[in-house]
């Protein structure tokens, strides 16, 4: 930070060595210039170097008042320089451009309200050409610096950005794989260890075993539960999102039926209508529906028979899995996710799945999957706010760089416009008529012969004419018809009256522009 100080520091006393040496060399006093205005001119010059970090615009107000008080078309060599760096750096320090356009409408509008009190609109047109190629193109060009340092900011916060979100994804990632570890033991291993605790106890009260055997089927049912509580523990850690959708493990509804009928469970397997080819995820889901139900019912009522009935119609293969209330038997630990993450693996399959408290007290799970529906996906994230961050960055320096260019051509152009049109207006104002100049004597009051001339004149004699006679005074010349310069009157005061007046030809026929 301090390194940063002392480097802008640094800088600005460079600027002001600069520009103070332009403003001490071009108003040198034995060129016409004093000593006084050389201090004064260095002396504000640095206070606007001191402003421009805060207030750039009212830096660059300090110098152009400063030019204005040498000439008021601001074009003077003195500080021009310092006109159009610190119409650069406004551009390069202001965020937007409402202030700096109502700062050029303010400049504007005082040169104009100067120029009509001074009876000369062609210096205001000659200040608006000096502000606009002295002033507002570097303050586009600093704009357009601006825009681009902050799209290649952008650019790296997006960079930074997009490394957290991939690291965030790479969590993510980790974690969906911890889910999925946690779905699979839930799926296969629970499954397996329910149909053994119910195996176990169905030999603990057969009465063709010993009571040592039975015993033996006593711990095996208790180690049985005790490892399902150990797994529910498991899971819990594991299961930090809802899982991924997980395949089966390569069997039929067919096998996993006859594998829970050969643990003791009582299992009516029904299978209706034309089986016909799942989509991958039909099939997967058909399969979880039956085993998370048979699960359910080994652990929540045991001895009591499931029915399975499996429908195949034209449109969706319907799944229902019911039982009646279950004998008290031993208590097997639930998760209380198998459900849950049972209806988003129908949901993702495109079906839908209820389940709950049948008619007779039992339980009923039923799914309807359809036949030809894709599996439902997560929708695609929105554009993250970093991606709209840059584009915008980079719709506003391509904005800038069109400014730059198409602002100065525009403004040169209106400005030429109302350049022509104003001269078109001033040439019918230049001319006076044969009777004006006859009615005119030589030593009328200056004052009474300019209520009776034109209220504009040529600016200066037209080429090609007689010099002025020695001592002739001030001379004024106007136009004898419109359009043309040739004839020309030529009137000359001198000590507050007329003291000369003259018929002139342009002998080469060149217009004079008037003021």
């Amino acid at each position: 930070m301090r390194a940063t100080r002392i480097r802008e520091h640094l800088t600005d006393l460079a600027l002001w060595a600069v520009l103070a040496g332009s403003v001490a060399l071009t108003s040198d006093p034995n060129d016409g210039g004093s000593w006084w205005q050389v201090g004064v001119g260095v002396l504000l010059t640095g206070v606007a170097v001191l402003l421009c970090r805060t207030w750039p615009l009212a830096s660059l107000c300090v110098v152009v008042a400063l030019g204005a008080r040498q000439s008021l078309e601001l074009l003077t060599p003195s500080y021009a320089v310092a006109m159009a760096a610190f119409g650069y750096l406004a551009g390069r320090r202001t965020a937007t451009a409402r202030p700096a356009l109502i700062t050029f409408t303010g400049i504007t509008a005082a040169g104009l309200a100067l120029s009509l009190l001074l009876s000369d609109l062609w210096t205001w047109f000659a200040q608006l050409a000096t502000l606009l190629f002295a002033v507002v193109v570097p303050w586009l060009l600093g704009r357009y610096v601006r825009q681009y340092a902050q799209l290649v900011a952008t650019g790296w916060q997006l960079a930074d950005r997009m490394e957290r979100e991939q690291q965030a994804v790479a969590d993510r990632e980790r974690l969906r794989e911890r889910s999925r570890i946690a779905g699979d033991m839930h799926d296969s291993l629970g499954h397996e260890l329910s149909l053994i605790a119910v195996r176990a106890a169905a030999l603990e009260v057969d009465p063709g075993l010993d009571e040592r055997r039975q015993a033996a089927a006593g711990e095996l049912r208790r180690a049985a539960a005790d490892a399902t509580a150990r797994l529910r523990d498991i899971i819990g850690v594991l299961r930090a999102e809802e899982a991924a959708p997980t395949a089966p493990v390569g069997e039929t509804v067919t096998v996993l039926v006859d594998r829970a009928r050969d643990s003791g469970m009582t299992v009516d397997f029904t299978h209706e209508g034309a089986p016909t080819a799942l989509p991958p995820m039909t099939d997967r889901a058909v399969h979880r529906v039956v085993q998370e139900s048979l699960t359910n019912a080994a652990k929540h009522a045991p001895g009591a028979a499931v029915r399975v009935r499996i429908v195949h119609d034209a449109a969706a293969v319907l799944v229902s899995v019911s039982n009646p209330p279950g004998r008290p038997g031993p208590f097997l630990p639930s998760g209380g996710t198998g459900l849950v993450g049972l209806d988003e693996r129908v949901r993702l399959a495109g079906g839908t799945l209820t389940h709950g408290r049948a008619d007779d007290g039992g339980f009923a799970v039923h799914a309807r999957l359809p036949l030809t529906a894709e599996a439902v996906t997560p929708s695609a994230p929105a554009s993250p706010a970093s991606a709209r961050e840059l584009d915008l960055a980079r719709r506003r320096v391509r904005r800038g760089l069109v400014q730059a260019i198409a602002v100065p051509v525009t403004v040169a152009a209106v400005l030429g416009i109302l350049i022509l049109a104003f001269r078109m207006y001033s040439e019918t104002r230049t001319v006076m008529d044969r009777e004006q100049y006859d009615r005119i004597r030589v030593g009328d009051p200056r004052a009474d012969v300019l209520t009776r001339l034109p209220r504009l004149s040529l600016d200066g004699a037209p080429a090609g004419v007689d010099p002025e006679p020695p001592d002739a005074g001030d001379c004024e010349y106007y136009r004898a018809l419109t359009h043309e310069s040739s004839p020309a009157y030529r009137l000359c005061f001198k000590d507050g009256r007329l003291a000369s007046k003259a018929i002139v030809t342009d002998v080469d026929n060149e217009e004079n522009r008037p003021r």
